[in-house]
């Protein structure tokens, strides 16, 4: 054989030989991570619950999730054992040591996209404003030309109401 026709299949079986031995790396962090756990560490689950490890077993875990609320659970649905300044920050929202910030602050909502600054700043009352409303003197001169809604037409119903399709 040609060796040009073999280099496709061979490049294809180093890319998988790379891609398992990722994945079986990333599996043993997880692993080694979950042997890591001791009892009153702060733990999430792979479902996103937040609890504390009570008890360790070979293949199950006993968490605590709320104060003399326990569960079990198997080992493999631990998601992240997490540190406890971690753990108490989320669930008993401990604050955060305050963080110097240089840079500029930006707003948590788009007010000041909106305002206008004081170079800019000028009389808009020239501006026509759109009034989207109806206007009293348009709905009397429109009232009169048309069909009051709640009268009977010549229109055969077929006992069907309005918007409804025939169904076959």
């Amino acid at each position: 054989m040609n060796p040009v026709t073999l280099l496709p299949f061979i490049v294809l079986i180093g890319a998988m030989f790379l891609m398992t031995r990722s994945a079986k790396k990333k599996q043993a962090a997880a692993a080694n991570m979950r042997n890591e756990m001791q009892p009153g560490t702060g733990v999430r689950t792979i479902g996103g619950m937040y609890a504390t490890v009570k008890e360790l077993h070979d293949d199950s875990v006993l968490l605590e999730i709320a104060p003399g609320v326990h569960a079990v659970y198997a080992k493999n649905s631990i998601g992240a054992v997490l540190d406890d300044a971690e753990y108490n920050r989320i669930v008993h929202g401990d604050e955060e040591e305050e963080l110097d910030v240089d840079g500029a602050v930006v707003p948590d909502d788009a007010s000041s996209l909106t305002e206008l600054d004081d170079a800019t700043d000028e009389d808009t009352s020239d501006v026509a404003k759109i009034d989207l409303g109806k206007k009293a003197e348009a709905d009397d001169t429109e009232a009169d030309d048309t069909e009051p809604a709640d009268t009977p037409t010549d229109k055969k119903s077929d006992g069907k109401s309005d918007g409804e399709a025939d169904a076959k």
